[in-house]
């Protein structure tokens, strides 16, 4: 029997929202039950260990607690809980590698529990506010030219190795698609990685730079947050800005954008922006969801794109 998800307290501290604990329960089974039941613990830890006070109500996404904190000197600051598996185990490398440039600064970290201190950005001022998106769109290709200007350091996960994996997955997950013309769109998704597979790249990438990663601060006017990183070529960095608010019309300027800001190879970052219809392909037929029109439209104008 499933236990329902319920709200859980840390005495006089905090309140651990409803849906982080349903979100886990939904994406991560047991092991999201297990990290909410003992979150109110880690997180007091936390708290008595780095000298923190709350300030704040707590924040949340799909998979990580964020409690606004001062620390003892009275500066403000971000604990960020979260499960730790492939994704998030790269994220303080990540921040510790750019250091603050162009992302949020990591403050301190806890290795084996991925437990993290943050700069405090303005949460409010969150760069899907901005009206404009074709701005929005230049400032994620500006700020991702500068993060992936980095090497990626050794140990992290490699494109090359998602990229092979999910070629090896394609053949399975074709004869799972029922609409004949969606089939032949996610092959031909899998043919262009399989041509740029070998020379996957080598550059730091965040690889989740979607306008609500985007926070501004202080200290300068947008930083990135919240990576999911891996080593690899920039073009896989390009899907997410194109499909942030959503417009058909607009697929093309922003991939000719981005790969302008970016200074990129365009038939190269088509193939690995494929590559990113691919991966999602394969992770909705692995759920046994539908295939989303909306990228299979923006696939099938990138995939004919000939600027």
């Amino acid at each position: 029997m499933t236990r329902p998800a319920r709200p859980t307290t840390v005495p006089k501290v905090i309140d651990i929202p409803r849906e982080l604990a349903a979100s886990q329960e939904r994406y991560n089974g047991e092991a999201g039950r297990a990290f909410i039941d003992e979150l109110p613990d880690l997180t007091a830890g936390f708290l008595d260990r780095w000298g923190l006070e709350p300030d704040g109500p707590p924040m949340h996404g799909v998979s990580a607690l964020v409690v606004p904190v001062r620390r003892a000197d009275g500066g403000p600051a971000v604990l960020k809980l979260q499960i730790l598996d492939e994704e998030s185990e790269g994220e303080p490398v990540a921040l510790g590698v750019w250091d603050g440039d162009g992302a949020v600064r990591l403050l301190d970290h806890d290795e084996p529990t991925g437990t993290m201190l943050l700069e405090r950005l303005d949460e409010t001022r969150m760069l899907s506010h901005v009206p404009d998106p074709h701005q929005a769109v230049v400032t994620i290709a500006e700020l991702l030219a500068h993060l992936t200007s980095f090497p990626a350091p050794p140990g992290m996960r490699r494109l090359g190795d998602i990229a092979r994996a999910m070629l090896d997955q394609t053949p399975w997950a074709i004869d799972r698609v029922p609409d004949p013309e969606a089939r032949g769109l996610v092959a031909d998704c899998a043919a262009a990685v399989r041509e740029v597979v070998d020379e996957p790249g080598d550059r730091l990438l965040h690889w989740d730079l979607h306008d609500e990663n985007v926070l501004a601060s202080d200290r300068a006017p947008w930083l990135a947050i919240d990576p999911k990183p891996l080593a690899g070529d920039p073009g896989f960095e390009l899907w997410p800005a194109i499909a942030n608010r959503y417009d058909p019309d607009d697929i093309l300027w922003r991939f000719d954008a981005m790969t302008d800001v970016l200074a990129l190879d365009r038939p190269r970052a088509r193939a690995w922006t494929l590559g990113r219809l691919l991966q999602n392909a394969l992770w909705d037929i692995e759920d046994g969801r539908p295939l989303d029109d909306d990228q299979l439209t923006i696939a099938r104008r990138l995939r004919d794109h000939t600027g």
